[in-house]
């Protein structure tokens, strides 16, 4: 039986008001304090969210943060200058360091 038009449209609707109730359910990311935070919260935040810094945090030491921040500099060209850079991956592998 091929579906109408109608029924895609309402299969649509109902998938992004399922989207929309499940991201109204969620929680900012609050970060740890520390020395570094801002820089964080300046380059990182606006790119992506600072959920991925929780779910790397267990498999992520201090070169592996130091890896990362360097791929998103010279892959996907952070606009992250050098001194911002150092204090991102000491914040990081400090305080979300396994």
């Amino acid at each position: 039986m091929a579906k109408t038009p109608k029924a895609i449209l309402l299969g649509f609707s109902l998938l992004a008001a399922s989207a929309a109730a499940s991201a109204a359910d969620e929680k900012p990311i609050v970060l740890k304090e520390g020395p570094g935070k801002d820089a964080v919260m300046n380059n990182c935040a606006s790119c992506h969210s600072l959920d991925y810094i929780e779910m790397n945090s267990p498999f992520l030491n201090g070169e592996g943060w130091e890896k990362e921040v360097h791929k998103m500099i010279e892959a996907y060209h952070a606009p992250i200058d050098e001194n911002d850079a150092k204090a991102i991956v000491e914040y990081l592998g400090k305080t979300y360091g396994p």
